[in-house]
């Protein structure tokens, strides 16, 4: 993920206008791919179909939580190749849990599939969560530019995410803010899985000196591989949001990447993982432009 500037203007509303998904028949659902991203990315953001699959899941599971998601992005979906079809192949479905398998298809090529846990929160048994790291506030952090109006970054301690100059601890801390922020459960869920994939290589990248995500697909092949996140009742919240990376190993092409979100003012939200692929660029297949590299 870079922070150079879109061709296609993003906006926050825009894509959460994007997340809606509009149902095709029993059990299936449409996705549109949008605009391509920086650089005139043309590599859907693997993300962004999770969080269209939270919405279908919450569609489908009415009156239902949508608790944890885990997807694994097999094959990259690519703008302009057409829309995505999520098919929901329900597992189970009780009063209290249900459970799909959503597998998302563009062109009949499976490309991601996403296992869904829903259920009806209840009154607590017992409590207790990880409290939010004391780092600096947002108004301390550094100001990092991303292709999103409406969508404000700022990391802690790190001048440019980016850089294979920034070296230190493979971790990272992201305040975001959001305008607008939505009221809906299922579409506020969908937005905070959206960014659990865009840091995480650069969090492990941090660690070494003379490697970053400024040559992600130039000289070095990077991907998020898997995503997982957990969402903790209730997803509410004003002002900003905290994510925290932590990069607890990186070796024979991938990383594994483990982070939480937290609200401002500490309440916990959601807790993630990620698989990384972090490998050499093939000398063969060069014909492919960077843009729809991996």
């Amino acid at each position: 993920m870079t922070t150079q500037s879109a061709p296609t203007p993003w906006t926050v509303q825009s894509l959460l206008d994007l997340f809606e998904v509009e149902p095709a028949g029993d059990d299936l659902f449409t996705a549109q791919t949008g605009p391509a991203g920086e650089d005139d990315r043309q590599v859907v953001e693997g993300t962004q179909v999770l969080a269209q699959s939270i919405v279908a899941a919450a569609h489908r599971f009415s009156g239902k939580s949508i608790r944890s998601v885990y997807a694994v992005f097999a094959r990259a979906v690519m703008v302009g190749a057409g829309p995505v079809q999520l098919e929901v192949d329900v597992i189970s479905e009780g009063r209290s849990t249900a459970c799909a398998v959503i597998t998302a298809t563009q062109n009949g090529k499976r490309c991601i599939t996403m296992t869904v846990l829903a259920d009806v929160p209840t009154a607590d048994v017992i409590r207790h969560e990880l409290p939010r790291p004391d780092v600096a506030a947002p108004a301390q952090a550094h100001s990092s530019p991303m292709p999103m109006a409406g969508r404000e970054l700022r990391l802690v301690d790190v001048a440019d995410v980016n850089s294979p100059d920034e070296v230190g601890p493979p971790e990272l801390y992201a305040w975001l803010h959001y305008d607008p922020i939505p009221t809906r459960d299922d579409l506020a869920k969908a937005l905070i899985a959206y960014f659990t994939g865009h840091l995480g290589i650069s969090t492990t990248m941090r660690a070494h000196e003379g490697i970053g995500t400024s040559q992600a697909h130039l000289t070095v092949s990077t991907a998020p591989m898997t995503v997982s996140v957990s969402f903790h009742e209730p997803v509410r919240w004003d002002g900003w949001l905290l994510y925290t990376h932590e990069s607890t190993q990186v070796g024979a092409g991938m990383s594994y990447v483990r982070g939480t979100v937290h609200t401002e003012e500490g309440a916990l939200l959601a807790s993630f993982t990620q698989d990384g692929l972090i490998r050499p660029l093939r000398t063969t297949d060069t014909s492919i432009r960077e843009q729809s590299r991996l």
